[in-house]
């Protein structure tokens, strides 16, 4: 077992969950100076972006469960090692949502009903969008995730501008995503909340792992069709 490589995807994913949800937290509704929707999506593509150079070598900076199926699915990783990868990216994410927490509640009048970057649909997203339409978005957007993914580690592709693209591609999805529930297409990223949330997060967690999941397969499915990749697993 390599441990470099779950470390690498443990300290990925915390960064993603820290620095991601720690700007619609800590961030986005500041009066007058707040980031808004662009610097959150912003955000959550520049951890993508930060680590794919910092860990890619390392592990392949997957830092999200859909894309580490996606990419087996795509003939790019073995499933020996579908596991042990997602574990690690789980547990980064809860252990970077303990830190947001113990930030986050350190200022007057913080409460976890506020949402605490969790995913939600109906009721519980932002735009009131109903399950179907929360589950068409999330299964689109992470396929469109893992095409960009696989085009741009293509070995065929321009080499080191793999990051740049994945990131702006991740700030693009939650451009169009966070109104409708509020951006998953990575489970351990809405895991990694929801624990502390709770309840109602907890209840609608199983969408935020079957649609990115599903969309990973299906986006990594396509371009494989499309590009005529050989199987390298």
């Amino acid at each position: 077992m390599d441990f470099k490589k779950y470390g690498a995807e443990f300290i990925g994913t915390f960064w993603l969950v820290l620095a991601g949800c720690g700007s619609a937290v800590l961030a986005a509704g500041i009066p007058n100076i707040g980031i808004g929707l662009l610097g959150v999506s912003l955000a959550f593509g520049l951890t993508v972006l930060t680590m794919a150079y910092a860990i890619g070598h390392i592990s392949g900076c997957h830092i999200n469960p859909a894309v580490t199926f996606g990419l087996w699915a795509g003939g790019r990783f073995p499933a020996r090692d579908l596991l042990p990868y997602i574990v690690a990216q789980v547990l980064g994410g809860i252990a970077a949502g303990g830190v947001l927490y113990l930030v986050a509640s350190g200022a007057a009048g913080f409460s976890l009903s506020n949402g605490f970057a969790a995913n939600g649909y109906g009721e519980h997203s932002l735009g009131g969008y109903a399950l179907m339409s929360a589950a068409i978005a999330e299964v689109v957007m992470t396929m469109a995730f893992l095409f960009v993914i696989m085009g741009a580690t293509d070995a065929r592709a321009p080499k080191g501008f793999a990051g740049i693209a994945i990131g702006l591609s991740l700030t693009l999805i939650h451009l169009f995503l966070i109104p409708v529930t509020n951006a998953s297409v990575n489970p351990a990223r809405s895991t990694g909340v929801a624990v502390y949330v709770g309840g109602w997060a907890i209840e609608q967690l199983w969408l935020f792992w079957v649609a990115p999941i599903v969309g990973g397969i299906l986006g990594a499915v396509l371009y494989r069709l499309i590009a005529k990749e050989p199987s390298t697993a």
